[in-house]
């Protein structure tokens, strides 16, 4: 008599590991577009963040600030000033954030600013750039040439 083997044969392995490869080939594009999406959420919170940084650090001091890092936390023991308002956290300070690249400029004496938030990698952390200025308007571009004041307000 022959004994039988308990088990899985080679063939079954190999329709199983093609139906899980299956599977990873629908999934992992959907993935990476979740990712984007969340980004570009994330920059935009983080502009609408910069926003209500920037009106309150204008409310206590007469004007917006110079730099980003204005905007950033106190040092242990200190209070807030000026130079460092205590307004943003210290990752959202220093420029980058969720795959997004943050770039604050100050206009004449501090009296307005602009905020652009460009991907780090387009094709993988983010499509869409994003401008902002005092007026709290968050503008949208996706051709690649750089959002500005004329671009597309987001809704």
């Amino acid at each position: 008599m022959r004994n039988k083997q308990k088990g899985f044969s080679l063939i079954e392995l190999l329709i199983v590991v093609a139906i899980i490869l299956i599977i990873a080939a629908i999934a992992i594009p959907n993935l990476l577009r979740s990712k984007i999406a969340a980004n570009q959420s994330s920059a935009v919170g983080s502009l609408r963040t910069l926003n209500t940084s920037c009106i309150a650090y204008s409310t206590s001091y007469g004007q917006f600030p110079s730099a980003l890092t204005n905007l950033g936390p106190i040092s242990s023991g200190a209070t807030a000033s000026s130079t460092s308002a205590d307004l943003i956290d210290s990752v959202l300070a220093g420029g980058s954030k969720s795959g997004y690249t943050f770039v604050y400029t100050a206009g004449s004496s501090n009296q307005s600013y602009t905020i652009t938030a460009t991907p780090i990698t387009a094709a993988t952390t983010g499509q869409n750039m994003y401008f902002t200025d005092q007026s709290g308007v968050i503008r949208s571009d996706t051709s690649g040439a750089g959002a500005g004041a004329s671009s597309t307000p987001i809704g």
